[in-house]
């Protein structure tokens, strides 16, 4: 009987859980369970479908239609963690107020913002994108050869962040950076935030784009951002992709200096 109400004193509490976090719980759901299950029966990862999508429906040397095609699977289809339209814009517009030359791009994934860098970059703009896992690499390059985007514009670095950072200078001839894009895993922003310091490889007014700072959320990288002198910052907020009823939101970062 106790156990019985002490049940019942509980399910209003869990019932509120539910509903409030009900989104949240159907990304669980369709964006990680799954999508592991079929990764699993299918033996092809999601990343592959996706571009055999792409493949099928989008339009060979378009970067927007490549974009919307990826939309479209990512609404219809599967959950892939790629910044999605309504971010998507905004990154654009920053980009397009910046007119950046020398960019890196932490966390290349499937490369849905590597072309959306890319087809956004003013003439003679190069973009790094540093991807850890050698299979997202491997889609990525085949994605940003569909768009039309060739090696000139976007240099494919396989590798950890920390240790693909401290060879920019020597093996790429980088030596200071307008503008960073980070999308990949959030606790590895502040490092390597801290990291571009050290070597010195943020240009005075340098622009730093941070993805996913509200959900799954970046807290420490944030605090210090507003918080170390360096930098001017705020959020711009907006909702998880493909996913409205979550909020999320991109920092944005404009390099002060050394205080």
């Amino acid at each position: 009987m106790v156990s019985a109400a002490l049940a019942l004193a509980f399910l209003p509490f869990l019932l509120t859980l539910l509903l409030r976090y009900r989104h949240h719980l159907l990304l669980l759901l369709w964006g990680v369970a799954l999508g592991w299950l079929r990764d699993r029966l299918s033996r092809v990862p999601r990343e592959q479908r996706a571009f055999q999508f792409l493949l099928a429906h989008a339009v060979p040397g378009d970067p927007r239609h490549i974009l919307r095609t990826f939309d479209l699977w990512c609404q219809r289809r599967e959950h892939l963690s790629c910044v999605g339209p309504v971010k998507g814009r905004i990154v654009e517009r920053l980009l397009a107020e910046r007119a950046p030359l020398r960019l890196l791009e932490l966390g290349t994934y499937c490369g849905y913002a590597t072309v959306l860098l890319a087809q956004g970059m003013p003439p003679g703009a190069r973009l790094y994108s540093v991807e850890l896992n050698p299979q997202h690499a491997a889609v990525a390059e085949k994605v940003l050869r569909l768009a039309g985007i060739d090696e000139q514009r976007v240099e494919l670095l396989v590798g950890p962040s920390e240790e693909v950072i401290p060879k920019l200078r020597q093996r790429q001839g980088l030596q200071q950076l307008d503008f960073v894009f980070m999308d990949h895993w959030k606790s590895c922003y502040l490092r390597d935030l801290q990291l571009l310091e050290s070597l010195q490889m943020l240009a005075p007014g340098a622009t730093i784009l941070a993805d996913n700072v509200l959900f799954p959320g970046a807290p420490h990288f944030l605090q210090y951002a507003k918080s170390c002198g360096r930098y001017r910052c705020r959020v711009h907020r907006a909702s998880l992709e493909y996913f409205d009823a979550i909020p999320d939101g991109i920092a944005e970062l404009c390099y002060l200096g050394a205080p």
